[in-house]
């Protein structure tokens, strides 16, 4: 992708000299701690350890694994914002010890909101505010020029806008179509009416400058550095398509032990396939519309946040053991599909110039 300001180059993932020590180490560290966390996610779900901790411990892998790739290879390059890089390393192994220490070293769940919530899960949304707020500051201090290089600066402000006031629609229309098609028609003015819907809403972008970095810690490794990759080796349309089953199955040891229970755990993981492709395309698309990371980094925030909205539940744990069926995903598949899917079609993944050289 070209950077509009040619001052400040940005660094291509697809063709530095180190490409392929980095693709290792950031594959070691993206899924190998992440398939090695799984095994210990099969124990805990045993055991009946609370798991809470471990999904938002996953979601930093990515980004880890990328910061780790550069920090190894090119800790000599000046414009490298190694204090963000060392921040976020850092956070990202607390979360990993407070996810292990979840199954290890148990603790009484606490009441909140006349719900039971685990410690360990408490504690780790202390780590990420925490961690969050502390990532900031390196991230500001390291310039405006080394955010640039490394893809970390926000671009074009009205075309990312539009892009995720464009995903909001689509997001909330998807929920109305499967409430409509299920007659649930009352289900969409309960949502709307309820006052918890909206005091949500104004509060969530508060929340994202609280609580942004595992969102980040996804889209910067999969839509910054491999997404790229992918694409210089397969193609536009077929870098992006890979990128996301690559995706989906990176969830498999949650999709088996905390999504849902291991007998449906196969549904949940073709369901996350199907999510991860759509969804993949879309926020790969406006990714390449902007070339502006923040702006998957917010979409993702955004869908993940959002569930308790079209659920109408506010619940810690709305996650944990969905009732997932073969039947529901059909219609997943077609929803998904004519949403998000058909972006694929969009003039960015024809423009031969959004290819990396």
């Amino acid at each position: 992708m070209k950077e509009q300001n040619e001052t400040t180059p940005i660094l291509d993932p697809a063709n530095t000299s180190d490409t392929k020590r980095q693709l290792l180490i950031f594959i070691l560290v993206a899924y190998g701690v992440t398939y090695a966390m799984g095994l210990l996610t099969w124990y805990g779900s045993v055991v009946s350890a609370e798991l809470s901790a471990f999904p938002n411990a996953q979601m930093y892998y990515p980004a880890a694994g990328v910061m780790l790739a550069y920090m190894i290879t090119r800790w000599r390059d000046d414009m490298l914002p190694k204090w963000f890089f060392l921040c976020f390393t850092l956070l990202t192994i607390a979360m990993l010890l407070c996810a292990v220490l979840s199954v290890f070293l148990p603790m009484q769940p606490t009441g909140l909101n006349d719900q039971s919530v685990s410690m360990w899960a408490v504690i780790s949304q202390y780590i990420i505010i925490g961690g969050t707020i502390l990532c900031w500051i390196p991230l500001l201090a390291s310039g405006r020029k080394r955010r640039a290089v490394y893809g970390l600066g926000w671009k074009q402000w009205k075309t990312s806008l539009l892009c995720i006031l464009l995903f909001l629609a689509l997001y909330f229309g998807r929920a109305a179509i499967f409430y409509l098609a299920e007659g649930q028609i009352d289900m969409i003015v309960k949502i709307v009416q309820d006052p918890a819907t909206w005091i949500y809403l104004l509060i969530m972008p508060i929340n994202f400058f609280l609580a942004f970095t595992p969102f980040f810690g996804e889209e910067y490794g999969w839509r910054y550095y491999l997404q790229p990759i992918l694409q210089k080796r397969f193609g536009l349309r077929g870098g992006v398509l890979l990128l996301g089953v690559a995706w989906g199955i990176w969830h498999v040891f949650l999709d088996f032990f905390f999504y849902t229970t291991p007998d449906r755990g196969l549904i949940m993981t073709l369901s996350q396939i199907i999510t991860c492709i759509t969804l993949g395309i879309f926020f790969a698309w406006a990714y390449m519309k902007t070339n502006n990371i923040w702006v998957p980094v917010i979409l993702h925030y955004a869908n993940n946040n959002l569930s308790v909205v079209v659920a109408n539940q506010y619940s810690a744990d709305i996650l944990q053991e969905q009732a997932v069926t073969w039947s529901m995903l059909p219609s997943q598949l077609l929803v998904n599909g004519i949403l998000f899917g058909l972006f694929l079609l969009a003039k960015e993944f024809r423009n031969k110039q959004q290819e990396h050289t």
